[in-house]
């Protein structure tokens, strides 16, 4: 057994028994002596339980008198959840922009690392072994964020002043906010447009300014969102009305098998080795984008219109370099 599950076993043996021998301890955890010793000095020292030595009738007990510190206080996780968990702190420190979360869970983090070095004496060190290195992410304003945020949690309505990159206009928008979703390294905000009257994505680097609207928010049932947002490849969502044939090379197919590029797709191995995926879509510019990443080593085999489409922008690619 781990060192959290020795602790709460010491501690019903002491709240059961009144009254238990160094002999007994060790029988049922089956560790050495000095072991038994260092966890009920840490019981003791850095938890807070009330463990006391009877020297008349050389048994350990708890001191009735202090019944508050009885309990097992804190958190309790094996070594390997303290490092998941002080893994999931550093990811958000690396995408919370805003610093909103940050002073909130430092005391967790300091706890955990504090059960970690007492445990190996090596929390630090480990955690330098931990990097998370996002790709391509564009920077986020701070205030903008907490703003979000803010509305997000209180079901508020905003005005955001939003720029469409394809037209280069800048627009006000009218939105009830839904979620936040952080995607490929980015931030974007699912909201239902009053302007549009529908559902749309709007990335937080394209939000310019906010202002609060008085009239009551818009909520979207959990069912409707995700058909909206996830049922689509990619950012670009609403109904999948196509489905993308690719063809990848027997190479690249050793990492594709294994990759979930949409929860909805399908695959197969094909004798020669080569991988077919299929993915359901409705725009096709994001999709586009991760094929042309992956060079010679995919074929687009259908739908005939993204081939074309692919074959397009090679050739574009190909006469820039010729």
């Amino acid at each position: 057994m781990d060192r959290t599950e020795r602790f709460y076993k010491i501690q019903e043996m002491l709240k059961r028994q009144r009254g238990v021998t160094m002999r007994e301890l060790q029988g049922v955890l089956d560790v050495s002596r000095s072991t038994l010793c260092r966890d009920l000095d840490y019981l003791r020292d850095r938890l807070g339980v009330p463990v006391i030595w009877n020297h008349k009738l050389q048994v350990y007990g708890l001191d009735q008198s202090d019944i508050t510190r009885q309990e097992l206080s804190g958190i309790w996780f094996s070594e390997q959840e303290i490092y998941a968990l002080l893994t999931m702190i550093e990811l958000i420190k690396q995408l919370e922009p805003s610093g909103v979360l940050a002073p909130r869970i430092a005391p967790l983090k300091e706890r955990l690392n504090q059960l970690l070095e007492d445990g190996t004496g090596c929390a630090q060190e480990t955690m330098k072994r931990i990097a998370i290195v996002p790709v391509a992410q564009r920077p986020v304003d701070a205030a903008l964020f907490k703003t979000l945020v803010d509305a997000l949690i209180n079901r508020k309505r905003l005005i955001i002043k939003h720029l469409g990159r394809q037209s280069g206009q800048v627009i006000n928008r009218d939105i009830s906010p839904q979620r936040l979703m952080y995607y490929r390294d980015n931030w974007y905000l699912d909201a239902f447009c009053h302007l549009r009257d529908d559902l749309r994505s709007f990335a937080l680097d394209a939000i310019q300014d906010t202002a609060p609207c008085e009239k009551p928010a818009v909520a979207a049932d959990e069912q409707t969102l995700k058909a909206f947002f996830e049922d689509s490849y990619g950012i670009f969502n609403g109904k999948p009305d196509k489905l993308a044939i690719l063809k990848f090379t027997p190479f690249r197919a050793q990492w594709v098998a294994k990759e979930v590029w949409h929860p909805e797709q399908s695959g197969k191995l094909l004798p020669d080795g080569s991988y077919l995926l299929e993915i359901p879509y409705r725009v096709a510019t994001e999709l586009i984008r991760e094929i042309l990443k992956e060079g010679p080593e995919v074929e687009v085999i259908g739908p005939e219109i993204l081939r074309q489409q692919v074959s397009g922008l090679v050739s574009q690619l190909f006469k820039r370099y010729a």
